[in-house]
């Protein structure tokens, strides 16, 4: 008998209901439950051929016994060594190299030293460009930490003097600055099993329940070819990311889909707030992923998902398929590229001083307006 189990914390209407949908299927020895744990030794198996991880992003003891389950042959969905490495800024940079369209995004050293540090322990970390980094993002902009979730410590500013007032409160948190996307619609697109993709109207500005209650803007072909391409950079993305189960955000601008967000494996699936046809969906989508990969799973081997990224083509590079790479909406027109040559051609961007503990206070206090 293969056994999937489910790890969880605080949410309760998905696994009951994902654990019922396995056992519904009547499976031959494929049985699902939740996840019982009462000792956890090296090397040594779990009783589970695949673990459904929700919950180890909170609990680190969670993620110490996923990754010895799958050093033993478990199939943890998402993969926990992937999960440990990944962040924030690193999804957005390797959009870039994917042509998926993202907004500006600069990193920012944390505001306080990290403990155990001093002066010399930063003496790579030159002057920052402020004039350059202003230039970039614009305002408003999000300061949000490169390595985070749940909005914590998510802030939007309006100008320098407001950045450095926020940026105080941050701590030792590694923030990144983000361009402001002001969008005409919204989507959030499961993805599960790295190809199938379910795209959800979404209003982030609406309370939490109400956020999947939106209607998308645009209708006819421009909403059949905006589907089309939210569809391929959802896959592209998830495959060079080597995720099992996420979401993907897009906020979309002049008909243009930015990812927004994409470093969600532990994905909201509450019925009360993604309501019934989308839980009803996600539930199905997730319990077949779970026998597909219980099925194939090998005792004892490798049966985790890995990304393009790790798993370099031939040539070194992220590989993606051509299909999804086809351009079914224009490029992004760089405004932003064409302003910045013209201000270096005519005046050469400043050096402030560093993003140490004084830096906020002593640079400039000049508002630069957003484009």
């Amino acid at each position: 008998m293969k056994k999937i189990g489910i790890l969880f914390g605080q949410e309760n209407s998905f696994p009951q209901a994902f654990v019922d949908r396995v056992n519904s299927k009547n499976e031959t020895d494929i049985r699902a439950e939740f996840v019982t744990i009462d000792k956890v030794v090296q090397g040594e198996a779990t009783d589970y051929a695949v673990i459904i991880d929700r919950i180890s992003q909170d609990v680190p003891f969670y993620r110490a016994y996923l990754k010895n389950a799958a050093l033993t042959g478990t199939a943890v969905i998402n993969n926990p060594f992937w999960w440990s490495a990944d962040e924030k800024f690193f999804n957005n940079a390797i959009a870039t190299k994917l042509n998926v369209p993202v907004p500006n995004t600069v990193l920012l050293p944390s505001k306080d030293r990290p403990d155990d540090t001093n002066e010399n322990s930063f003496r790579n970390l030159k002057l920052m460009d402020w004039d350059f980094i202003f230039n970039y993002i614009g305002f408003p902009a999000y300061m949000k930490p490169h390595s985070g979730g749940g909005w914590k410590s998510v802030y939007k500013v309006y100008n320098a003097d407001d950045l450095w007032e926020k940026y105080a409160e941050t701590a030792q948190l590694v923030m990144m600055l983000q361009e402001e996307i002001i969008f005409d619609d919204y989507f959030r697109c499961y993805c599960i099993g790295g190809t199938d993709v379910r795209i959800m109207p979404y209003e982030p500005r609406n309370p939490h329940h109400l956020r999947y209650a939106a209607e998308p803007k645009v209708t006819g072909d421009a909403y059949k070819k905006l589907m089309t391409t939210i569809k391929n950079y959802v896959i592209a993305l998830n495959r060079a990311l080597g995720y099992d189960f996420n979401t993907v955000e897009f906020a979309i601008r002049d008909g243009i889909p930015y990812a927004i967000d994409f470093c969600n494996p532990a994905p909201d699936a509450d019925i009360y707030s993604v309501g019934q046809d989308n839980f009803e969906w996600v539930v199905e989508a997730a319990a077949n992923m779970a026998i597909a990969r219980a099925k194939a799973q090998q005792p004892g081997g490798d049966n985790l998902t890995w990304g393009s990224y790790i798993q370099r083509s031939s040539h070194g590079r992220l590989f993606v398929p051509e299909t999804l790479v086809e351009e079914s909406v224009e490029k992004p027109v760089e405004k932003k590229k064409a302003k910045k040559d013209e201000k270096k051609a005519s005046d050469k961007p400043k050096k402030k001083e560093s993003a140490d503990a004084d830096a906020g206070k002593k640079a400039t206090k000049k508002d630069k307006k957003a484009r």
